[in-house]
């Protein structure tokens, strides 16, 4: 995974709070994110990838509770069909009322043509697990986001020509958010 080290200086010098923000873009555990911070600087983007999968495998349930709860439906790929929204929004509905939270799936590997398809194959087949291998499940799947979320924030860092600007998660195109990177192969449904 390629990234500038200008990116990745940046976010190591940013304010705490700055960067908390940021990270909760990426994976929406506020333990995680502070844990990110705290261990500052990181070497290179491997090692800060690293420590964020690390993060995650130490979870409590209630800091996976607490980043699933974050996850956010996003809308269908661009020139997907009406039908394809609503098959895809009543299963998210059922998903969501199995299982009390949002659909999470990374789509690396897949292109927007795919995405789709992969995407309602994905709910359609985790809809008939159980609770608890469903909960193992979306916890892999969110380790593996917030990998290209953080990946894409630190790419974005290293794009910005003034270093006063400030990261704001609500910027569409620099939230490293999957529902907002139009180039991005991860979605949380």
């Amino acid at each position: 995974m390629q990234s500038s080290p200008h990116g990745l200086t940046r976010f190591n010098t940013l304010p705490a709070a700055e960067a908390e923000r940021a990270l909760l873009t990426c994976c929406g555990s506020l333990h995680w994110a502070r844990r990110l911070v705290i261990h500052r600087p990181y070497p290179d983007l491997g090692a800060l990838l690293a420590a964020a999968d690390e993060a995650v495998y130490d979870f409590a349930p209630a800091d996976l509770d607490e980043a699933l709860a974050r996850e956010t439906l996003p809308l269908p790929p661009h020139g997907s069909y009406s039908v394809a929204h609503t098959a895809l929004g009543a299963a998210h509905c059922a998903y969501e009322s199995r299982f009390g939270h949002a659909f999470v799936i990374c789509l690396d590997g897949y292109g927007p043509d795919e995405a789709l398809d992969q995407l309602l194959a994905g709910i359609r087949s985790r809809l008939g697990n159980d609770p608890e291998e469903e909960r193992v499940l979306s916890w892999d799947e969110l380790r593996r986001l917030a990998r290209g979320r953080l990946a894409r924030l630190v790419r974005s860092l290293g794009a910005r020509s003034e270093p006063q600007e400030a990261i704001n998660p609500q910027e569409p195109a620099d939230s490293g958010r999957p529902d907002s990177a139009s180039d991005s192969p991860y979605v949380a449904v």
